[in-house]
């Protein structure tokens, strides 16, 4: 899962940072309006935890752009400015949820959690197959059974079960899984040491579905034949 947060405080903003990494996600900033309009204009995100009273802008003209663009990420507004004004306008706007400021971090994770399950269709369990992964826990089944993976090795299982069945670039892989910017890499030799680890014990455990390489393109998550 692939978080931004956009936030002026930078005390705040590496509080949540902290936490957010120390629950396995992939963090990015931005500080400002500017920045946060050309990151979700560049790169796609899980969730968005949006400000906004920003620098040089408003984050509510941030959702406005991201909705225009129908782009699907969920989106936390978290403000100071806590009128039910503010809440319903960002609400109409599309966000998914608002927490004002001040907050506890337990429940900003709990928020995350929630929007991202409801995003998810509101199953605790994403499945393709006999291959199941319980994001709360971050556990992976196979055929019945527990099997063990490494952390990016669990992220990219989790990103194929989200999308089974469509076609992933390895820049939209990487970027989702070591975050921003790594798309401008000069090889990604990483990720498909990665993925070839992931297809090795997916097969040594049985799994009915497999992740197939499209000359080319990438990848997809498929049936095996």
């Amino acid at each position: 899962m692939k978080i931004l947060i956009v936030e002026d405080n930078l005390d705040l903003s590496e509080i949540m940072t902290r936490a957010l990494e120390a629950e396995r996600y992939i963090v990015e900033t931005a500080y400002d309006y500017t920045s946060a309009s050309r990151k979700i204009g560049d790169y796609d995100y899980d969730c968005i935890l949006l400000d906004v009273m920003l620098p040089d802008g408003s984050g509510l003209d941030i959702l406005s752009e991201l909705k225009a663009a129908g782009k699907r990420e969920s989106v936390i507004i978290i403000s100071a400015r806590g009128s039910i004004e503010d809440k319903v306008a960002g609400l109409e706007l599309g966000a998914d949820d608002y927490l004002a400021k001040p907050f506890h971090i337990v429940e900003l994770l709990a928020r995350i959690r929630s929007v991202i399950r409801r995003r998810q269709g509101g199953t605790l369990e994403i499945t393709a197959g006999n291959v199941a992964i319980r994001p709360e826990s971050h556990t992976v089944r196979i055929a019945g059974k527990d099997v063990s993976m490494s952390r990016k090795e669990y992220d990219i299982l989790h990103y194929f079960l989200s999308r089974s069945g469509h076609l992933i670039k390895k820049e939209a892989l990487a970027e989702a899984v070591w975050g921003d910017h790594i798309d401008q890499s000069d090889d990604f030799d990483f990720l498909y040491a990665q993925v070839k680890n992931l297809r090795r014990k997916m097969a040594d455990a049985g799994a009915d579905v497999e992740i197939k390489s499209i000359y080319g393109f990438g990848y997809k998550l498929l049936s095996k034949e």
